[in-house]
Order: structure tokens, then sequence, then C-alpha cells
């Protein structure tokens, strides 16, 4: 049967303006870095794709090496925009990456103007698009000069394959130094994407202040710190979660102090009526200065848990204390 979404999608959500640009994006954005990939089941992550579009949430973002295996997430989202799902591309925003490892050899890595623009045109061909409405260089090169990349960010904007351009992992020295050339070639940055939650603060070590003081938009990206800001972890190491099977969270880092910590905090959100998932997303979106959240999910429960987050993002001072002094133990 063709998907018909919500036709209520967009009564409940305030969408927020992305930096100085004519974007809003939804509060909550989904990312497919994993379970959307070849090893993952179709009819799941195609549930989680229509139930977060049906809340009204309409930004995807995926990466040329997102998977597993590499590049599969695109395929497949490509496949489910075909089969009827991109009737609403208008009504989506649609990002994508490069930067990391894609291919072998010299020219399959990093930052120069050959890779993004080969990557691109591959992203774009395993989507079955013309355009994507954001195209990211996802971490800095420290081999190619800046003004090659962000002149190929550039070059890619006017050849019509990127309507926006954005940064990802790039420090803030590094990241003013490329909005200044961006800004001068004429397509400024609109969006920077770090790594930010509760657990990991290194945006509040100047990052937040530069995206504010050039009105660039910040979309927040492992706001759960893989599942760590979850009930997930509090009993031991389930089977088939991160920990038990991915490389980017060890057993190791699950130690019992950070257990204990994780605990008072899920204690901590059931005094705010939520969740610890609801909890560590509305603690982002609380600062104005983050235009979005972006998720991951392998169940439509990990969407509907950071939807019902919004409805409390508001915190008191004596909260906002009460979990800094939890977050140090």
């Amino acid at each position: 049967m063709m998907y018909k979404p919500n036709q209520d999608r967009y009564q409940n959500l305030s969408y927020r303006r992305c930096g100085n640009s004519g974007l809003v994006l939804p509060p909550i954005s989904l990312g497919l870095w994993h379970n959307f990939g070849h090893v993952d089941l179709r009819s799941n992550f195609e549930n989680i794709l229509y139930t977060a579009f049906d809340l009204g949430i309409t930004h995807f973002d995926l990466a040329n090496n997102y998977g597993p295996p590499a590049g599969s997430a695109e395929t497949n989202f490509g496949a489910i925009l075909r089969d009827g799902f991109g009737n609403y591309r208008d009504e989506m925003i649609i990002s994508t990456k490069a930067g990391f490892t894609m291919w072998d050899g010299p020219y399959g890595d990093w930052g120069s103007k050959k890779y993004l623009v080969a990557s691109l045109n591959q992203s774009l061909k395993r989507m079955g698009l013309e355009y994507v409405d954001i195209f990211y260089h996802h971490r800095p090169d420290p081999n190619t000069p800046l003004l090659e990349t962000m002149t190929t960010l550039d070059l890619i904007v006017r050849q019509g394959k990127a309507l926006y351009v954005g940064l990802s992992n790039y420090p803030p020295e590094l990241a003013q130094q490329a909005f200044d050339i961006l800004k001068q070639l004429g397509t400024p940055c609109i969006i920077h994407q770090p790594k930010y939650s509760m657990f990991v603060r290194t945006p509040e070590e100047g990052l937040l202040d530069v995206l504010e003081q050039n009105k660039v938009g910040c979309i927040a990206f492992s706001p759960l710190a893989q599942g760590l800001l979850t009930d997930k972890y509090l009993h031991g190491i389930p089977a088939h979660s991160r920990a038990s099977r991915h490389p980017s969270l060890s057993p190791e880092q699950i130690s019992a102090e950070k257990v204990n910590i994780i605990s008072r905090l899920n204690d901590f959100a059931a005094k705010r009526g939520q969740k610890l998932a609801e909890m560590a997303v509305a603690w982002l979106l609380r600062d104005d200065r983050i235009t979005s959240v972006l998720i991951g999910a392998s169940k439509v429960s990990h969407v509907q848990d950071a939807y019902n987050a919004l409805n409390n993002i508001a915190f008191s001072k004596e909260e906002l204390t009460e979990i800094e002094a939890i977050l140090k133990g």
C-alpha cells in the first residue's frame, strides 16, 4: 500500500530558523548513520522514516559512508523515495556529507575538490536526486587548503547540486575561518553539526559563541551519547545494543561510575515527568542557539521519545544546577 502521511503533521511543531537563512528546521531531525544499511531490515527503517514524517520531522540527514556497508543508507533511502516517499520530496530537507574514508586510493577521503565533487555525484546517484538541500564537509582536512575545500562547497551550490552548505566537526577557530571564506564567496555557511550532549560539552568551549556571532545554525548529533543517556544500560549491556556490537561505544565506557550518573539522571528525569532520553533532548533544545537535535533510531519508539521531549524543554535554574552536580559525579 502506498504511504500516505498524516494530514495534521505540521500542526504541533514549532520550526526553528537555521541561522541567518530562509531555511527552518524541525527541532528534531532524523539521522541515518546506523540502522538504515543493507544489514538492517527495510520494513523497520521504512516505518521509522514514515513515523518521523508523520510527526512533522522533515529533515533527514545522511552521509556518503552511512550504512553499513558504506553508501547503503543512501541507496536504501533512495529506494524508499522512488517507491512513493519521494512524492513529498519538496516537503523534505535532505542532507548528505563527505569527508571520511569512502573508497580506496588517494581521492576517496578528506576535503579535496576531486573527492567532494565525486562523492556528491555518487550520493545523488544512490538517492536518485538532482540535488540535496544541505551538503556538509564532514570533518576538517589538515592537508588540503581550507580555501580549496570552501571554494568546492561554493562550486557545488552554483552547480545546483546543493541548495545550502554546512560544516561538521570543525573547531571554533577553523570554523570562523571557513565562515569568512564562504561569506566572501557568496555562499554563506548556514549550519554546523557538532557532537553535543550532556556527556560531551565541547561545543560550549567557544563553538556555540562563534556560531551565534556569525548567525550560523547548530544541529547537535549524538544527543543521547550513543544510548548512554537512556535507561538502556542501567542494568547491564543488553544483547544487540550499540555497546555489544559497535566499536564506537565499547563496554569499557560503561563504568560503574558512569552507570551511577546515568541512574541519578534517570531519577531526576522521572521527577520532571520525562524519560531520560526525553530530558537529554530537551536539555539541548532549551538553548536557542540549537536549531535542531539530530537523533538516531533503531525503533519507532525512539522517534516518539524524542518527539515527546518537546512537551517540556523548560528548565529552572535550580534544575540546571542539580543536573550539573549529577554530571560532576
